[in-house]
């Protein structure tokens, strides 16, 4: 019986901050607790849901102020996963492997969304302003939505990764690139559903 040494080496997980600043407004769109509720509300009353439909008024503050990721502590977050998946989206501007990549690069959370316990990273910035967009549903139907809009705002990400993958240059061109790039959360240059809004682009603040 012949024998193999087989001889995988541990993991080289490599940590940095990298502080960044926006270059173009931030506007956050959570599906608030309520509106998961209420659909959560119409699935369990089955049949009955349809005879018993209303046309609430529509509180356009709240509306917007549910739009926010607030923290178990009260502050204001991003989602670590956008952080994440735009660094794994921009690979495919320079040939890595996206799949690698899903392996290779994390975000350390500053804390936990207080609603539904999302990965958060801290939001640096004053209040947020109401903004109100016309927008076109499936249905072809206009509706106005309220998002919350931050026109100044930072950030300091927490990023691990790969060391056999990545250095360090690497992780911070690949997250310039995300900056200029892709983007963040609503209105991003890397959009499923469109071209963007121009929201959402940043950069490596000077000396960090």
């Amino acid at each position: 019986m012949n024998t193999q040494t087989v001889k995988i080496a541990a993991p080289k997980i490599l940590t940095s901050e990298f502080a960044i600043v926006g270059t173009a407004p931030l506007v956050m769109n959570k599906f608030s607790s309520k509106a998961r509720q209420q659909i959560m509300d119409t699935q369990a009353a089955g049949q009955t849901a349809r005879s018993k439909k209303q046309r609430t008024a529509k509180d356009f503050d709240q509306v917007c102020d549910d739009a926010v990721h607030y923290s178990t502590e009260g502050w204001i977050g991003i989602p670590a996963s956008a952080f994440r998946a735009a660094l794994i989206s921009a690979c495919r501007l320079v040939g890595f492997k996206m799949t690698l990549a899903k392996l290779s690069v994390f975000i350390k959370a500053d804390g936990y969304d207080r609603d539904d316990g999302t990965p958060l990273v801290r939001l640096l910035a004053e209040d947020y302003e109401r903004v109100d967009h016309p927008v076109r549903n499936a249905t072809g139907v206009v509706d106005i939505r309220s998002r919350p809009m931050w026109r100044s705002w930072k950030a300091i990400v927490t990023i691990s990764w790969d060391g056999d993958q990545f250095n360090l240059q690497d992780v911070a061109n690949l997250l310039m690139r995300v900056g200029t790039q892709v983007g963040l959360l609503e209105g991003r240059p890397d959009s499923r559903a469109s071209a963007g809004m121009g929201w959402g682009t940043f950069a490596l603040e000077a000396g960090a």
